[in-house]
């Protein structure tokens, strides 16, 4: 498994044992240093490969936001800050996300699980993985759980939760996460969300009749708000 080489930046010595807690929880990211301010980050860049930086905003020396800016073609950024009114401004730069202070885990997991996406489908095409071997880590029951894309059968939205159906397992795992959060961590080309409730991997579908699909035994209904989109698969897969 590739490791994501990380760099903690920020002012507050809590924030810094919070997050790099969390790093060291996470199985795919790799912590290269911690440190105070933008300098001392750029002293590490320069001995340290380093991919991913999770950066505070609001620093004394110079801003989170000025200090990415003057990275040209270095790390991806993830920002993090205690002021939401910076968001729009951190996405401006490109960042890959923005964790609003204070985060637990679960919303630090979404976001590294952001950046593993990202650099799974970034890196040149003779070091990825099959598409078949792709995965995703989704925190259930007080553990992080590995799960081949190719394995999912379709996720079914439930409140504040998503139920993972598996080929290989009779029970769906239950995670604490948002439709909306899990389908940005999926490639479009495998899978699509078909109703409010339901993304389906595409592969898995069986049967389309009367606006609804079959993956094993189950059938889903097609939302209207979804039907163009799909009929559109459904025509370049049809003979």
């Amino acid at each position: 498994m590739r490791k994501i080489n990380c760099l903690i930046v920020d002012d507050e010595p809590l924030a810094l044992d919070l997050i790099e807690r969390y790093v060291n929880q996470t199985p795919f990211l790799e912590l290269k240093g911690r440190c105070h301010g933008p300098l001392e980050a750029m002293d590490i860049m320069d001995k340290e490969p380093v991919d991913l930086l999770f950066l505070d905003i609001q620093m004394l020396d110079m801003t989170g936001i000025e200090f990415s800016r003057t990275l040209k073609n270095g790390p991806k950024i993830i920002f993090t800050t205690a002021f939401e009114k910076y968001a729009l401004e951190g996405f401006r730069v490109d960042a890959l996300d923005y964790l609003l202070k204070p985060f637990n885990y679960g919303e630090f997991l979404r976001s590294a699980n952001k950046a593993k996406g990202w650099f799974d489908r970034g890196e040149p095409a003779k070091e990825m993985k099959e598409d078949k071997q792709a995965y995703l880590f989704v925190k259930s029951e007080y553990k992080l759980i590995r799960i081949d894309l190719a394995n999912i059968l379709y996720i079914e939205g439930l409140k504040d939760y998503v139920k993972i159906h598996l080929q290989d397992k009779s029970a769906p795992i239950l995670s604490l996460m948002s439709m909306k959060a899990i389908e940005e961590e999926l490639p479009e080309q495998d899978f699509m969300r078909i109703h409010r409730s339901y993304i389906v991997n595409l592969s898995k579908i069986e049967i389309v009749e009367r606006g609804k699909i079959r993956i094993r035994d189950f059938y889903m209904p097609v939302a209207d708000n979804y039907k163009e989109r799909f009929q559109e698969f459904i025509n370049k897969s049809s003979f």
